[in-house]
């Protein structure tokens, strides 16, 4: 590390990255939360205390270590720290319930487990219930370690160090048991650099990051990203629009990355306190990410702030961006734009074969950022990727003149008389409806077909009925897309990144 430092080579590693921006930049601040602001060398030191804590603390080369937490300078200092240890970053959110947080724990085999109880009151509360002991290793305020797990094996070092693990992620496991997701340190690297590309980022930038790092799109196109790309990073744990304003305002940010939820969620506060349209001369980049982006919100979020909101796709085992929007030739749909440069695609028809132009299928994917497969489940990774490295992606998407657009998950594809139901489909005709708040589509088997589902959460004060939205529906689709019946819900089953858990949705029917 001290050659790469001293010869100003490009980062090949994660943990390569600070010390080569504080080479060259000491002094100018990199990383801010509710507490701090870091510089590069303040940042630099921290990982350093944080590495010879971790050693001291039994840590070895190849051995799995959690890190439950929620977004803050302690949180990116440790897992940085443990890149350059060697060990395996086990990211999870802290939010997750205990018996979440024990599946993973007992799948990684971890050695130890490290909470950021200091900014999380979940992480204090799992702390407590794993007996965890309070340090605070680099001034950066209170962190707790779990007891030691004598009885974890480390694995095997990789000889190449940007083959090593940078990351092992465990998917949210809302169909089954969570997978552990294995991202070496050029999966990540390749990703957060062919993200920095496409939206520009440089070191003038600053980067809002409310979306939790425990999440492989607000580790590595957002938090990487920007620091690979020497881009200024505000850390947040908690959305609040409010405090999202002031930062828009107060600390200029320039880049601002969102579940659709979460734009349209800004543009509602922005409405009701009459500072529409907004303004914010240093916000460059709206983005959605994290789910599915339907026009009404689009268009909403856009009137707000008088900017395009732009769009992107991306899944774990990529590591995870397969296609942005552009900057230069903004989209005025729900297009989740091109693939990333050294990325390729194709889409695949039942039958195995490639789908013809225009036609729905399968999106193939492959690239550096595919991931080194599931961590103690080879079978499901022979299953997931192909032997020539193609990943399947598991989701339905179509093709316009290289833009892609989404229209399913396989699994969530609805047959009914014949005919497919994308439920993407039908969610963006309900959110259209200035009444309701978000839906989501399942479907059901019933004597032979499938009857369509939908649930919807109103928003605050309406009071329009279910017979109404079924209406509004019939005006909008074709008979065989029109919703059998529609449930209304006082909230949505979330996951910790905004995704609705459909499965919670189907067990109520």
């Amino acid at each position: 590390m001290p050659d790469k430092e001293q010869s100003g080579l490009p980062p090949a590693t994660v943990g390569e990255i600070i010390p080569y921006w504080a080479a060259l930049a000491p002094d100018r601040i990199v990383l801010t939360d509710d507490a701090r602001d870091w510089t590069y060398r303040e940042l630099n030191q921290a990982i350093a205390a944080t590495v010879t804590w971790l050693e001291q603390s039994g840590v070895r080369p190849g051995d799995r270590v959690m890190l439950v937490c929620e977004n803050c300078c302690a949180a990116v200092a440790i897992y940085l720290a443990l890149n350059v240890c060697g060990a395996w970053p086990v990211v999870v959110n802290a939010r997750l319930s205990d018996r979440e947080i024990d599946e993973i724990r007992d799948h990684s085999d971890a050695r130890r487990i490290v909470l950021t109880v200091g900014v999380s009151a979940r992480a204090k509360a799992h702390a407590a219930r794993l007996c965890a002991a309070l340090y605070d290793p680099a001034s950066f305020g209170a962190v707790a370690l779990s007891p030691l797990n004598e009885a974890a094996v480390p694995e095997p070092v990789e000889p190449d160090p940007t083959q090593r693990i940078a990351a092992l992620l465990y998917t949210s496991g809302t169909t089954g048991k969570p997978k552990g997701v294995m991202l070496s340190q050029s999966n990540l690297l390749f990703v957060a650099r062919a993200s920095a590309e496409v939206r520009s980022l440089g070191p003038d930038d600053k980067t809002y990051v409310v979306m939790p790092i425990s999440h492989i799109l607000g580790l590595t196109g957002i938090l990487l990203g920007s620091l690979v790309s020497g881009a200024q990073v505000r850390l947040t744990s908690r959305f609040d629009p409010a405090a999202t304003f002031a930062a828009l305002d107060r600390e200029r940010v320039s880049l601002l990355v969102g579940t659709p939820s979460m734009h349209a969620m800004l543009a509602e506060y922005a409405t009701r306190k009459k500072f529409v349209p907004v303004v914010c001369p240093a916000l460059r980049i709206m983005s959605s990410a994290g789910a599915p982006l339907d026009a009404a919100t689009k268009s909403t979020v856009e009137a707000a702030f008088g900017r395009t909101l732009h769009n992107g796709y991306g899944i774990t085992e990529c590591s995870p961006t397969i296609t942005l929007t552009s900057l230069q030739a903004p989209r005025t749909d729900c297009s989740v734009g091109r693939l990333i440069p050294g990325v390729e695609a194709k889409l695949v028809g039942p039958d195995g074969l490639t789908a013809a132009p225009n036609e729905v299928g399968e999106l193939w994917v492959r690239g550096p950022g595919i991931m080194k497969g599931y961590y103690r489940a080879p079978d499901e990774t022979a299953v997931a990727v192909t032997a020539d490295g193609w990943f399947k992606s598991g989701d339905l998407a179509r093709m316009e003149d290289g833009n892609v657009f989404i229209v399913g998950r396989c699994k969530e594809l609805i047959i009914r008389f014949g005919f497919n139901v994308y439920p993407a489909e039908i969610e963006g005709v309900l959110n259209a409806h200035p009444d309701v708040a978000r839906s989501a589509v399942i479907g059901k088997q019933v004597d032979g077909t499938e009857d369509v589902l939908a649930f919807v959460h109103l928003a605050d004060g309406a009071q329009t009925t279910t017979d109404e939205l079924s209406d509004y529906a019939t005006s909008k689709l074709a008979p065989y897309k029109r919703p059998s019946r529609i449930v209304v819900v006082p909230a949505m089953p979330v996951s910790p990144t905004g995704k609705i858990l459909k499965s919670e949705l189907a067990a109520m029917v």
